[in-house]
């Protein structure tokens, strides 16, 4: 059960999230993503191109580019650059996670995820239930 302090815990780290979403170039989508353990922030990420790539997502038909990295990927790769883990820590997203992400969070060993927007295909939360990973779907307009 979660509590009314956890809710409002879960709406601050979404906001801010989106916040974070605003530093992704990307011009189809912008995604921010958080990792919270033991109430602390500790990676970040939105969706762009790889360290050193130009910062431009989408193609001149408007497609984005096949190595433009989700959010999710970005915050995840990130620890492991760190001495940190995401090991029974939320992901924070402001969109759900595709299939190709929902596998990096079951290996990540993310327990929880929290989002405000849905994804078009539902595959990533599908492979997320399987993983027994708890899900909160919350509202944009309850932000």
């Amino acid at each position: 059960m979660i509590t009314d302090k956890q809710k409002a815990l879960d709406r601050r780290y979404l906001r801010m999230a989106k916040i974070w979403s605003e530093n992704s170039y990307c011009q189809r989508r912008q995604v921010g993503a958080l990792i919270v353990k033991d109430k602390m922030i500790i990676s970040d990420g939105y969706n762009g191109t790889p360290s050193g790539f130009e910062n431009c997502c989408e193609d001149e038909n408007g497609l984005t580019k096949l190595y433009v990295l989700h959010a999710e990927a970005n915050a995840i790769t990130k620890l492991a650059c760190s001495s940190n883990n995401s090991l029974g820590a939320t992901l924070y997203v402001t969109t759900s996670p595709c299939i190709e992400c929902a596998k990096l969070i079951i290996q990540a060993g993310i327990k929880r995820i929290v989002y405000c927007e849905k994804y078009r295909l539902t595959d990533g939360l599908d492979i997320l239930e399987r993983a027994g990973i708890e899900m909160q779907y919350i509202d944009k307009s309850e932000l």
